[in-house]
């Protein structure tokens, strides 16, 4: 299978928080790969601006060794690495003075894409735009990408939305969420709206119930102080897992363009139900044996922020009414895995006995790690002796069954392309951001008033017992969380 490499027009690519870890880990080294590939055109330039003393040199020396750490070893070429960091540039700039911007200004060339990427705390998202238009660095056709959190509720979100909109279009802001850029995350869109299979069972007439899990081995670590005033709902079902709900429930758009796309998952978001707060656990996972506790990571002993969430809701409209969605997420457990599972009906009479035949079909959407898809199927069991039934997997590992499958593009890669060619459809447009924030408050609010604690939870398990019991009491159970 050869890929096609869609061709990116010339652009300057600015990189606020050039020196920080996310550019470091991701962006830098992702830029480089897309640059093997053929998609980074030989005029293009990246400039990397922060407050740190660096000349060009100093920085492309730093890109460099971020190359080396975090691109597999196949790919080191000193030859490829020197073309690439000839396109790296570096200025320092204060984001919250004058320093630098009368520099960058001068840097900017006429008739190529400029995009700025805001790399960095979301307090300083306001004025580096603010910064960009009042020294004329960004144009009409200029973007920017304004990484999570984007607010941390509905009245800080409006309030950033209102300064980004003071000094550029909506058109112009690529609110990024890198689980959308995810391969299988896009294949998801690709099975449910490119096969006719499977569309016609995406409803409550067959699907029992939908699971999404995001679970976490590490603990919060040195994000404590940061994470202790977000907690898992903030950090990750405000965003993350609501992305991927609204990918599972959206109804199917007219035609795979960016606001056809978020028109559909908007209304996912407003026909969310309220949950109940029966059907909401909230944990923080104790000490282990050689790990610490959630208190002590956050250096907080008092904190009744959670470290894992794990709710059931509902969606009101035709296609999903009735049909349970259970979403969890945590740190400390058992292994890093992302997964979406929708578990179809069983079916409605077994012409082989209530012990063999009752077997629903599910189908298992892995993110992470080993991203692919299988199928839970029955079949007879090999053999004579009658008809023993047994589940099998039609498994799809996007490493084994793809060319090159192996080197899939991380999802920053894809993204940061998107933001070149200028393709919102996988970022979120301010209403949507809003209207999660909108339905994730009063959640907030309604434990905040209660002042319970979140349970504990042993590290390396599958979170507190109490969000076993969420499922149980329906009849159903969680997935075995495994890698």
């Amino acid at each position: 299978m050869v890929s096609r490499v869609i061709p990116v027009e010339v652009f300057d690519l600015v990189i606020f928080g050039g020196t920080g870890d996310l550019a470091r880990r991701k962006i830098l080294p992702g830029l480089y790969r897309r640059y093997l590939a053929g998609q980074i055109p030989e005029n293009a330039r990246v400039i990397g601006a922060a407050r740190t003393d660096l000349d060009d040199a100093g920085y492309r020396q730093f890109v460099n060794d971020a190359i080396c750490e975090f691109v597999k070893s196949s790919k080191h070429d000193k030859a490829h690495i020197d073309a690439f960091v000839s396109h790296i540039h570096y200025l320092p700039v204060d984001a919250l003075g004058d320093a630098g911007w009368n520099e960058l200004a001068a840097m900017m060339r006429p008739d190529v894409i400029r995009a700025f990427y805001f790399s960095v705390a979301p307090r300083l998202f306001g004025p580096l735009a603010e910064r960009l238009h009042d020294h004329e660095i960004a144009d009409g056709d200029s973007r920017i990408v304004v990484e999570k959190p984007f607010g941390r509720d509905l009245k800080t979100a409006k309030a950033l939305n209102g300064v980004l909109a003071e000094s550029f279009d909506e058109k112009q802001i690529y609110r990024i969420d890198h689980y959308l850029g995810k391969e299988t995350v896009q294949n998801l869109m690709a099975v449910r709206f490119g096969n006719i299979l499977f569309e016609p069972l995406w409803n409550s007439q067959y699907v029992d119930h939908i699971q999404i899990t995001v679970a976490e081995s590490v603990g919060v670590g040195g994000r404590g102080s940061y994470y202790d005033k977000s907690g898992a709902i903030r950090d990750m079902i405000q965003n993350h897992l609501m992305q991927l709900l609204c990918l599972i429930g959206m109804e199917p758009p007219s035609e795979f363009e960016p606001d056809a796309v978020r028109d559909e998952k908007l209304k996912v978001i407003r026909a969310l139900d309220a949950p109940d707060p029966k059907d909401i656990v909230r944990g923080q996972y104790r000490a282990g044996d050689d790990t610490a506790s959630y208190l002590t990571d956050a250096e907080n002993p008092e904190s009744k922020t959670e470290s894992f969430i794990a709710m059931k809701l509902g969606i009101s409209n035709w296609r999903w009414k009735g049909t349970p969605i259970y979403l969890r997420t945590g740190k400390r457990l058992r292994e890093r895995t992302s997964e979406i599972a929708v578990v179809f009906k069983d079916p409605p009479h077994s012409i082989f006995g209530e012990q063999e035949g009752r077997r629903g079909n599910v189908l298992v959407i892995r993110l992470q790690p080993n991203e692919g898809m299988n199928l839970r199927v029955t079949i007879k069991e090999p053999g004579p002796g009658g008809m023993r039934l047994i589940e099998v997997p039609l498994d799809m590992s996007f490493a084994e069954a793809l060319a090159d499958g192996d080197d899939i593009p991380d999802a920053y890669e894809r993204l940061i392309m998107d933001v070149m060619r200028g393709n919102q459809t996988l970022f979120m447009r301010g209403d949507e951001v809003e209207a999660a924030w909108a339905w994730t408050d009063p959640i907030i609010e309604a434990w905040e008033s209660a002042g319970k604690k979140p349970v504990e939870y042993d590290p390396g398990g599958s979170g507190p017992d109490d969000s076993l019991m969420l499922l149980h009491r329906d009849g159903r159970r969680w997935r075995e969380i495994k890698a």
